[in-house]
């Protein structure tokens, strides 16, 4: 492709890149069979447990369960403490019928370092792929060895793994099998960065000072929606945060309210029954409260986190994407040059060129130059085709992972959406039971007080209303 628009398929071309902001709303084709990933739940104490306990599991499709042949788990932590350090360790565990396997079943231990390991592996074998990012190495809120953020650490590495099997390129990938069945990655591990990495690296920093002259506008539209997915989804993350926040000061004050109800309760035995369900009340809403919040930060902001550092990954593979299409055009720019070159040797006088000073024949310098700039174009012409087939790969790899990856997020977003309104409802509603419950004492409370103030219908008329019996008796009596 020498006119320089190496691999662009025009925007309204049939494999184009469709704008994910203008696709058909969810109903549309809310049958669409697409492969998607399983938010399983994993054991990891009472959090886990709570978490069930205000929202259900999330409604996922298996990828066609027949045809899926490769499963794995991530769970069971554990604690270790070495001489130097103190880390954690995940049980990582993989079912499988692929004959590349030497079994069918597979349990590993592996440490958050070793994750990295496997990611950066990927990264530099399938530079134009979307590899899933992996969860951060730190929270601000909370400490590195809690059981909230080791909760949402296990699942976000799960996630990372499932992501990986499900993908049809990268789940077959060398390093992604030793990672699942070596018993040990040390060795592994010690091999330094290849080449592909040194020279990616370089590529990148080159990139940054070039400008494409021919980028085809389906990958335009493709990096302007991801700015925008990233700023909305960074905007959603905030708020979450910021949710988790404020229901955590909430809980914390209706906590410390409710014993003061209970203690009132003690001091004033009219009302005790009343200040008693009142307290009730105050506790159960906390403990709702709670566990919503659990729900909010390990269901919801989780998977709100994930798209973040998704986008922020897309971005790096569309910078790669645009650098290996600046490495074809740097190329198709020299060969250019050189032909002009070897053309201007064609027409140019060589009897007052530097050689024909040193006493050469100009007819020979001319020839010379000439040879010099065939073998040269010759070197570019084979470059130039690598480097054109390394665009077109670079640029089906990019559009089938994004379409694979926007059908898998617009599923991802509608389920975490719809099951997190769910379980806001359905904690409102506990909320608003437990109150109903107050308002049944009190209005119990009420009927008792004005059965005692009021007479009984059914008894005849009490003694204070004859006439005689209302008479004070006098001293003549």
């Amino acid at each position: 492709m020498a006119d320089g628009s190496a691999g662009v398929t025009g925007e309204d071309g049939g494999d184009g890149f469709k704008d994910p902001l203008r696709m058909p709303s969810y109903d549309e084709d809310e049958d669409e069979e697409v492969d998607i990933v399983n938010f399983s739940r994993s054991p990891g104490g009472e959090s886990a447990a709570s978490t069930n306990a205000l929202a259900g599991s999330f409604k996922i499709e298996a990828a066609d369960v027949d045809t899926k042949d490769l499963f794995v788990t991530v769970d069971n932590r554990e604690k270790h403490a070495g001489s130097f350090e103190v880390y954690i360790t995940y049980r990582v565990t993989t079912k499988t019928t692929r004959g590349c396997f030497d079994n069918c079943e597979f349990a590993v231990r592996r440490r958050f370092q070793d994750f990295v390991w496997l990611r950066q592996k990927l990264t530099d074998d399938h530079p134009t792929h979307f590899i899933p990012p992996l969860p951060e190495k730190t929270n601000m809120r909370l400490s590195r060895f809690s059981n909230e953020f080791l909760d949402m650490r296990e699942k976000a590495l799960n996630s990372f793994l499932n992501r990986i099997a499900e993908h049809p390129t990268l789940s077959f990938n060398e390093n992604f099998q030793i990672f699942l069945t070596a018993k040990e990655l040390e060795t592994h591990r010690r091999y330094a960065k290849g080449l592909v990495s040194r020279v990616g690296s370089s590529v990148k920093t080159t990139a940054e000072s070039y400008r494409l002259k021919n980028r085809s506008p389906e990958f335009t539209t493709m990096a302007d929606y991801v700015d925008q997915f990233g700023q909305k989804i960074g905007s959603v993350d905030r708020i979450s945060q910021r949710i988790v926040k404020e229901q955590s000061e909430y809980h914390t004050e209706i906590a410390a309210f409710a014993p003061s109800f209970e203690l009132w309760s003690d001091s004033e035995t009219d009302v005790a029954d009343i200040l008693h369900s009142i307290a009730m009340c105050l506790e159960k809403c906390a403990n709702f409260t709670r566990l919503e919040n659990v729900v909010q930060q390990d269901d919801f902001g989780s998977v709100i986190k994930e798209y973040v550092l998704y986008a922020d990954a897309m971005k790096n593979v569309l910078k790669k994407r645009d650098s290996i299409q600046m490495e074809y055009e740097q190329c198709l720019d020299e060969l250019n040059r050189k032909k002009n070159e070897r053309e201007h040797v064609k027409i140019t006088d060589q009897n007052y060129s530097f050689a024909a000073f040193m006493g050469k024949d100009p007819t020979d310098v001319k020839q010379d130059k000439s040879n010099r700039l065939d073998t040269q174009i010759t070197k570019l012409q084979k470059q130039l085709e690598v480097l054109n087939d390394r665009t077109e790969v670079a640029n089906a790899d990019l559009k089938a992972d994004m379409d694979r990856w926007n059908k898998t997020k617009r599923k991802d977003i509608k389920e975490l959406f719809t099951s997190w309104a769910e379980g806001r409802m359905k904690y409102y509603d506990l909320c608003l039971s437990s109150w109903e419950d107050v308002i049944k004492t009190l209005q119990t409370k009420k009927q008792d007080e004005d059965q005692l103030d009021s007479p009984d219908s059914n008894e005849p008329a009490s003694e204070t209303s004859d006439p005689e019996i209302l008479e004070y008796p006098t001293q003549d009596t």
